[in-house]
């Protein structure tokens, strides 16, 4: 009689290796869509505190300048896989007056404030651009918010 266990030996290593691939493949998409979508709640959160800042009841009212350094502070902590540190992009419309006189002129008109990242893909950029057509690395994060002068 044949002892079956001596036949076996060394499958356990054979079936981790087949499986690997796998494992870590998911593993890093996890990881990599997490951060993606971390990065879009950062920027989504710093688009709505700069139009926010920029509305709010003030004379004179805070400068394309000023919204614009509220959203960079509230973007530090975005997370890039890029060579060199990507910034966001910030566009201001309209741009708000300067005067101090008649602060409340704008009251109920809108200001938008959108703010564009470009996320650097660790691991999946390359293959996601063979697999999925017109996929691009680096992916473009946007978010736009709209709020009325008070």
């Amino acid at each position: 009689m044949m002892n079956l266990t001596y036949k076996q030996k060394g499958a356990e290593i054979i079936e981790f290796v087949l499986i690997l691939p796998f494992l870590l493949f998911i593993l890093f998409g996890i990881m990599e869509f997490g951060i993606v979508l971390y990065d879009k709640a950062i920027i989504t959160n710093a688009s709505r505190e700069g139009a926010r800042s920029g509305v709010a009841f003030k004379c004179p009212l805070l400068t394309t300048a000023q919204i614009q350094a509220v959203v960079n502070n509230y973007s530090t902590g975005l997370v890039s896989f890029a060579s060199t540190k990507a910034v966001p992009v910030i566009t201001v419309i309209p741009a708000p007056p300067s005067t101090i006189t008649n602060c409340g002129a704008n009251s109920g008109t809108p200001l938008k404030v959108t703010v564009s990242y470009s996320y650097q893909f660790l691991v999946f950029g390359n293959l996601f651009g063979l697999l999925v057509p017109g996929f691009s690395n680096p992916l473009i994060l946007s978010a736009t918010t709209v709020m009325n002068y008070e």
